[in-house]
């Protein structure tokens, strides 16, 4: 019985939890805008001193992060279990 109430303490949504509303999106948005031109020249400027963060950056967003790969080589079969 006291483990029902440990998962009803515990479980469910938490304050603060999950995404945001669309409202609050929108007010970032139009609070963000006017910026727009600036980052946009502070961009460009990056660009132009061939700064690698700033190109990095610009073909993130334009063109998307590459995929990320992992090599996993195994050495040795190991059992699941023993016997």
């Amino acid at each position: 019985m006291e483990d029902n109430k440990l998962v009803k303490a515990h479980g469910g949504k938490r304050v603060g939890a999950g995404r945001k509303g669309k409202s609050d999106e929108l007010k970032m948005i139009e609070r963000l805008s006017p910026l727009e031109v600036k980052a946009y020249k502070a961009l460009e400027q990056g660009l132009n001193n061939g700064e690698f963060k700033y190109v990095q950056l610009f073909y993130n967003y334009y063109a998307g992060k590459p995929k990320e790969t992992r090599d996993v080589t195994l050495t040795q079969e190991q059992p699941l279990f023993e016997l």
